[in-house]
């Protein structure tokens, strides 16, 4: 499937949902229609039961997202007063990854900056190539981010580590962030695309109910809904399944329900 006239792809196989930015010759740098289409493409995935976990990726080796298209800026935020209508826009946008309730798992190569990085943040896990690079370059575009993507930050790197992204708009490697927290785990380029594909159908494989529940209690900030999760758990057909198929010593076919 198509969004944004091409520029977000979206394909399933066996489970697993790979959603694509793919603008590689603005190193897949994120247009308004993108983030529209951003949009419209994770609803087509929620509403497809079949799918499990999804990935995002970036077109191409040299970047996963590069950041906003700057090129836009001087019609789209050119002053504060455009930057909220510009907000308001791409916000639809942020609040679907944000709410979004399958595992999304980050599949960077390249360039992953400002925006891209707030994307990135937005993910369950983060699997870089080594070749990867990140960072903030707000404060050298003289512009800045909202308390949500900053706080994002902060929660994955500690207050310490964003100060320094945040303040000095400098790029660390990809063992830089891995270090820092910024990645769960860092793999060489040849490698990325089977390990994160081989995890993605690792969680794919599991109840879905079960992975739905730890999501939203990692998370935290719903304890009415973590409890029903863990209930809906108990009271699955897949519970019944996963006992029965530890007893049989096979592997379990959870059918999420």
């Amino acid at each position: 499937m198509k969004f944004a006239g091409g520029k977000i792809l979206l394909d399933t196989d066996s489970g697993v949902g790979l959603l694509t930015f793919n603008n590689p010759e603005k190193r897949n740098a994120m247009s308004l229609d993108m983030w529209d289409g951003l949009t419209a493409a994770l609803d087509a995935l929620e509403s497809d039961s079949s799918v499990r976990v999804v990935v995002l990726t970036g077109a191409g080796s040299k970047a996963f997202v590069s950041g906003a298209d700057i090129s836009q800026f001087g019609a789209t935020r050119s002053d504060a007063e455009a930057q909220r209508e510009y907000a308001r826009r791409t916000g639809a946008g942020r609040a679907r990854l944000a709410a979004f309730p399958r595992p999304l798992i980050a599949r960077i190569r390249g360039f992953c900056l400002g925006g891209g990085l707030a994307i990135a943040l937005q993910a369950d896990l983060r699997i870089a190539g080594v070749d990867s690079e990140f960072g903030v370059p707000a404060a050298r575009l003289g512009l800045a981010y909202g308390a949500e993507m900053v706080k994002q930050l902060v929660d994955v790197v500690g207050p310490a580590h964003a100060r320094m992204l945040l303040y000095t708009g400098q790029r660390i490697s990809a063992r830089e962030a891995e270090r820092i927290g910024l990645v769960n785990q860092v793999v060489e380029d040849g490698d990325l695309s089977e390990m994160v594909l081989d995890l993605a159908r690792t969680i794919a494989d599991n109840a879905p109910l079960s992975v739905r529940a730890a999501k939203l209690a990692v998370a935290g900030d719903d304890a009415d809904a973590i409890a029903a999760a863990i209930d809906a758990c108990f009271d699955s057909a897949d519970y019944r399944e996963g006992r029965v198929a530890f007893a049989e010593k096979r592997p379990p076919r959870f059918a999420g329900a």
